[in-house]
This record gives C-alpha cells, sequence and structure tokens, in this order.
C-alpha cells in the first residue's frame, strides 16, 4: 500500500549518502520517475550506487568519511546537479540539524523532519524531559546539569545497576553500564570523555539500567496538517555492543493490548513535537511496562521489516511528505500481514571481539525466492574496507508466521556466499537457529549472556577455506608473483 501522489515541487533528488541505502533510495526514485543524483568520494567510485544513479558527483575529504560530512560540498553538488531537494538517508548527516538548516536555506527541499525536530530529538536530556512533560514514561534518572554539585549523589541514591549516558550519544558510545556503585565516578568520567571526542557535547545522564529489556521501535509517520500514524513495532533486542544485528516486525513479546498502548504512545510523542515525515520512537520493555528510550529523526536500517509487513515503501512516504502532502491514508488502513526478519551481514570477525575485516568480494552470491529481499551496496570483485561502518548488506525475509520466516532467514543465510572477506554470516545463522531466538525469549542482553555464539565454529570456517582455495580467483591471487618480484627474473638463493 502506499499514498498516491505525483505532484513534486522537484524532479532530482541528491542523495547525501553511499552504499545500501544509497542503492535503495534510488530504486524508489525510479518508481516514482523521479531523477537520482549522488556524492560520491573516489573510494566509492566503483559502487552500484554510483552506478545507478541519474547524476554522480566526486566529493573529497582529508578522509572518506570526512567527504561525506562536509555540508559545503554536499550543498553544491546539489545545486549543480539541478537537484530541488536532498535525502540523507541514515547515518552521516542525517540527524544533523545544521545540515537540515543549510539545505533549507539553500533554497532546497530537506528529505525529513524539521532542523527543530532534529534538535528536540537529537539531545537525549532535551528529549526525554519533553517526553516526561508530556506525560509519558521515561527511566528514573539524574541529569547532571540540574545540579553538578549533587550528581553523583543523586546517581548514587538511586542504587545499581545504572546505565550512564551521554545526551548526544548512539551506536553505544558514551554509555556506561554500572554494576558496581565504586565504579561510578570512573564511569562517569570515561562517558564525559566519549561525549565531547565523538560528540562535542559531554553533558550527562544517569538512568536506572533495566536488565534484559526487550527494545521495542515504533515506525511513525507525519505530515505537515498535523496528522501522525504508526506502522506498527519492530523489535530490534538481538544487538551486540548496543548496535542492531538482527530485527523483526512485529514483536514477539507484545500482547494486542500492550502492542496498542505502545504505538499510541510512539503517535502521541510525535503529535506533541509537531513532528513531520518518518520518525521511530524508540522504548525499552520490561515485559510488563514500557519507558521512552530515544527518538530517531530518520529512516532507520530495519526500515524494510516494516515495508515487508505493511506494504508501504518509507522512502516514497518520506518523499510525498517533504513536497508538502497529506498523509495518503488513514491508521485504520494500515494492516499489517504475517512477519518479517532481518539480518545485518557485516564484515566482521564475531570471534575476535567483532573486529572490523577486510577483502576483496571474489565470490558474491545472495540468496533468492518469494519472500526473500536483499538490500546491498557491494558488487562482486569490490574492495572491503575499514574506511566506513562494516555492513554490507541486510538479508530481509517475509512469511506468514515468526517461525516460518526464522526457518526462511536461516536458510537464506546458508544460501548466502561471499568469499574473499571474513562476515558474521555463520554468526548470525547461529542466532537465528537457537532455541532461545526461535521462541522469542531474546533481549538486548542476550549476546553477552551468550558468548559461544560468537566464539565461531572451526568446522564451518574449515569448510569456508577450503571452498576459497577451490574458487579460481583466489588461488590465482594466492599463487600470483608481485611486479617487482617477477621484475627480478629466475634466481636462486
Amino acid at each position: 500500500m502506499t499514498s498516491v501522489c505525483a505532484n513534486y515541487p522537484f524532479d532530482t533528488i541528491l542523495i547525501a549518502n553511499r552504499g545500501e541505502i544509497a542503492v535503495r533510495i534510488i530504486k524508489t526514485l525510479r518508481k516514482l520517475g523521479l531523477r537520482s543524483a549522488i556524492v560520491y568520494h573516489e573510494i566509492d567510485a566503483g559502487t552500484p550506487a554510483v552506478a545507478m544513479a541519474d547524476t554522480a558527483i566526486a566529493i573529497d575529504g582529508r578522509t572518506p568519511i570526512a567527504a561525506y560530512l562536509d555540508i559545503t560540498q554536499i550543498i553544491a553538488a546539489a545545486h549543480k546537479a539541478n537537484a530541488g531537494a536532498v535525502h540523507p538517508g541514515y547515518g552521516f548527516l542525517s540527524e544533523n540539524a545544521a545540515f537540515a538548516k543549510s539545505v533549507v536555506a539553500a533554497a532546497l527541499t530537506f528529505i525529513g523532519p524539521a532542523p527543530e525536530s532534529i534538535e528536540l530529538m537529537g539531545d537525549k536530556i532535551r528529549a526525554r524531559n519533553f517526553v516526561q512533560r508530556n506525560g509519558f514514561p521515561v527511566v528514573p534518572s539524574a541529569i547532571e546539569e540540574d545540579d553538578p554539585a549533587t550528581f553523583l549523589y543523586r546517581a548514587r541514591a538511586m542504587g545499581a545497576p545504572l546505565l550512564v549516558k551521554t545526551s548526544g550519544g548512539g551506536g553505544g558510545k558514551g554509555m556506561q553500564i554500572v554494576s558496581d556503585l565504586g565504579r561510578l565516578e570512573d564511569a562517569i568520567a570515561q562517558a564525559h570523555s566519549e561525549g565531547q571526542r565523538y560528540f562535542g557535547d559531554g553533558r550527562l545522564y544517569v538512568e536506572r539500567y533495566i536488565e534484559n529489556p526487550r527494545h521495542i521501535e515504533v515506525q511513525v509517520l507525519g505530515d505537515c496538517f498535523g496528522n501522525v500514524v504508526h506502522l506498527f513495532e519492530r523489535e530490534c533486542s538481538v544487538q551486540r555492543r548496543f548496535q542492531k544485528i538482527i530485527e523483526e516486525a512485529p514483536s514477539p513479546a507484545l500482547s494486542p493490548e500492550m502492542r496498542k498502548r505502545i504505538c499510541e504512545a510512539a503517535v502521541g510523542i510525535a503529535l506533541a513535537g509537531r513532528y513531520r515525515n518518518a520518525g521511530t520512537v524508540e522504548f525499552i520493555f520490561d515485559g510488563a511496562q514500557f519507558y521512552f528510550l530515544e527518538m530517531n529523526t530518520r529512516l532507520q536500517v530495519e526500515h524494510p521489516v516494516t515495508e515487508m509487513i505493511t506494504g508501504i515503501d518509507l522512502v516514497a512516504e518520506q518523499i510525498r511528505l517533504a513536497a508538502g502532502h497529506a498523509l495518503g491514508f488513514t491508521q485504520p488502513d494500515v494492516v499489517p500481514n504475517g512477519h518479517a526478519i532481518e539480518a545485518r551481514l557485516y564484515a566482521e570477525a564475531p570471534k575476535r571481539g567483532y573486529a572490523p575485516t577486510t577483502g576483496k568480494a571474489t565470490v558474491l552470491e545472495y540468496p533468492g525466492g518469494n519472500g526473500v529481499r536483499i538490500d546491498s551496496g557491494i558488487l562482486r570483485g569490490q574492495q572491503i574496507t575499514t574506511a566506513f561502518d562494516p555492513m554490507l548488506a541486510k538479508i530481509i525475509v517475509h512469511s506468514s508466521t515468526r517461525l516460518e520466516a526464522a526457518l526462511k532467514a536461516y536458510r537464506a543465510m546458508r544460501e548466502l556466499v561471499l568469499l574473499g572477506c571474513e562476515t558474521n554470516a555463520s554468526f548470525l545463522m547461529r542466532i537465528l537457529a537457537g532455541e532461545a531466538f526461535l521462541s522469542g525469549d531474546i533481549h538486548t542482553g542476550y549476546l553477552e549472556q551468550n558468548p559461544h555464539l560468537a566464539a565461531g565454529d572451526a568446522d564451518l570456517s574449515s569448510f569456508l577455506a577450503t571452498a576459497a582455495l577451490l574458487t579460481r580467483e583466489i588461488r590465482e591471487s594466492a599463487d600470483a608473483v608481485p611486479e617487482l618480484h617477477a621484475a627480478v627474473g629466475s634466481w636462486r638463493n
């Protein structure tokens, strides 16, 4: 299902991003009859997104990431491409209020919420205070700036365990779990340092740590006429280091009554903030009560599972809402169907502490079939580096029941072939096939409590190594004589 509207105040959209999300946006632009432009650093010159875009404009920087964070270059590229709008994707500048303001100031349409919404929800202290003032539940906490002199005392008074967080934090950075109050002062100092280093904001708050909660988030859409709908919830409890790796919709933990309550709370928060465009309200759920965690003012990595169960193209809706149109459907029109699961394929080694890995994708074969969707930004032969986040692709499946979806996800991961770079594919298979996941008995601490899942499978590693050596490209690469050595000619030592 999607709302019907083909009147846009722009015909070209610049994508200020890369990789799989850029590819995914381009696909929707083609469907809508809109032109795509993209910025790219030279390291991405041979990637699918650059090849697919109607226009590609090179940008540079001290590092590849710095290039994608250069607001001035991106705005200039939008004008060069005659784009009328900018889509930030996720990550990079997607939740940067200064970028959104710059886009608007350049007479371009920002495909996202108003800068004021980004500022409000990007500041976790302001966001939680705003949510609490509007009558929605938040976890008990102590905020440093309320009274810095008594902050440590107030935090200790809540009792362990505690979670120290920075106001601008995300992705697990600037967060410290404290089980021993004797460590609290050191944890605060470390969080201060990380907040300043990663986000330029060392402000802190400490909240009561809810052990083994579930991470539930609700997708919302709002228009500029004050209408907000939800597209139901996603569960993102399978995480490593506070980062999601498997997501699903709907959550197996919610009763119909609890689902109604949590989704209505998300809509209420969005309405209170006069939110427009796509956003996600995140909660932690202890089995009896949910608490506001944060709001992400952008498209989420895991948005495909919502698309799979609702039939709604979220990127298309973002574009229509940014163009100033009203929502094309009401809440009763959104009817979920079946179950969807997404697994994130990372270039990393779970058994080595999730260390990033590199290599060349000499063999790359994705699974297919009914109900299987692949969102990917890499090609066979592409060099995989540590220049960016290690996510390579997302494998998304849909089926009529959760168990069928889990089995389909496992089969899809088993059919996936990527040789030349170590990935977390077998790790994801072990999670999907585990009794706890199949029964829905998961929480945010599940992987930490089950380290054997990341330990690896020696037999599988041996099998993959053998398979790699039987592959012509890898064998030729291993046998190749470097040019410098070849120039020496035949000789013996």
